[in-house]
């Protein structure tokens, strides 16, 4: 039979699909059918920094101060009660969710900037968790911060993280960075074991009647892989530490063309959502269905064969592919027409 285990942030893992944060893993009974459906790790819902800051006796007092004269200001940080679960309620369902299963068990801070990320951090490890995920969302509007700053502040937020705790750390990013292999590459100096590919940028819609700007929220789709296959494979082979890739995962194909372009996981969410959570064990079927009939003996094995330094022509990967897919349309077109 075909062995499908993949080693992730130093932890040998029972097979390639790995839960990311979702809702779904607040309750220890889907933890426990996450497991059984196939899962190899979970990452477990989100810790926010805005979460961790409204917690804080002194700031609450500060956001307080003066509102009656500027009523808007309550609007610049979420109500504590949008929160599914206090720090203290997120650190004992992470003890009672490693006590449920024998799957790793990640936590998950979310957050731009150092605040109390060091802190938390331990105390997730104490608590048991057997890797932490930095989910480092940073939506700059402000026009005076530049990208240096933006990269200089998640280096030192990753540095400060990576020394405070023994666990293996891996840094979640967004598509936004200007140079991903160097930034990467720096992370690494400052301690990450791995990289996650991508954040999902979650944008608002406009009412236009009532005029109004509101969150929205969509699942993934297969074509929101794409970029992330892009930059896996490009990656691979420059990293030390490993490469998780999330968003647009949905079937046995997804996950092979994540673990083809070099990276060690696939997760999974959006798909849970629309087909339930035993839907993994129906792509894990068909995983080992596709490796078999090919004879492989691991999907270990299948790892990087299509990465940018794997395949013999490397132009998909550059420049030459945008101007190669632009012009084989335009010809089609003009073709199309007579």
């Amino acid at each position: 039979m075909t062995e499908l285990s993949m080693q992730y942030l130093g932890m040998k893992l029972s097979g390639p699909i790995v839960v990311a944060s979702t809702p779904l893993s607040e309750s220890l009974d889907n933890i426990r059918h996450m497991e059984d459906a196939g899962a190899s790790a979970i990452v477990l819902t989100s810790l926010f920094e805005e979460q961790l800051a409204l917690e804080s006796r002194a700031l609450d007092e500060d956001l307080s101060r003066g509102t009656n004269s500027f009523a808007e200001s309550l609007n610049y940080l979420p109500e504590l009660n949008d929160y599914r679960m206090t720090h203290e309620g997120y650190l004992e369902h992470l003890r009672r969710a490693r006590e449920a299963v024998d799957i790793p068990i990640m936590a998950s801070l979310n957050g731009a900037t150092s605040g109390g990320w060091v802190r938390f951090a331990k105390e997730m490890e104490q608590a048991g968790a057997q890797a932490i995920e930095l989910n480092t969302y940073a939506l700059v509007t402000d026009r005076s911060q530049t990208s240096d700053e933006i990269e200089r502040l998640l280096l030192e937020l990753v540095a400060g993280v990576c020394k405070a705790v023994k666990v293996p750390v891996a840094i979640k990013l967004s598509q936004s960075f200007t140079s991903l292999p160097n930034l990467c590459a720096r992370l690494e100096e400052a301690g990450a074991c791995g990289v996650v590919l991508f954040n999902r940028f979650y944008q608002p819609d406009f009412d236009i009647e009532a005029l109004e700007v509101r969150p929205t929220l969509h699942f993934s789709t297969p074509s929101e892989l794409l970029p992330r296959l892009h930059w896996a494979a490009i990656l691979y082979g420059h990293l030390k530490g490993d490469i998780g890739i999330t968003g647009g995962v949905h079937s046995a194909e997804d996950v092979l063309k994540a673990i083809m372009a070099g990276g060690s996981v696939a997760m999974m969410v959006s798909a849970l959502h629309i087909h339930g959570i035993e839907h993994i064990a129906r792509v894990l079927a068909d995983l080992r269905y596709w490796l078999e009939k090919r004879e492989y003996p691991s999907l270990a094995e299948t790892r990087g064969c299509l990465s940018r330094r794997s395949v013999p022509d490397t132009s998909p990967y550059d420049r030459g592919n945008y101007i190669k897919t632009l012009s084989s349309y335009s010809l089609r077109q003009t073709m199309a027409a007579f």
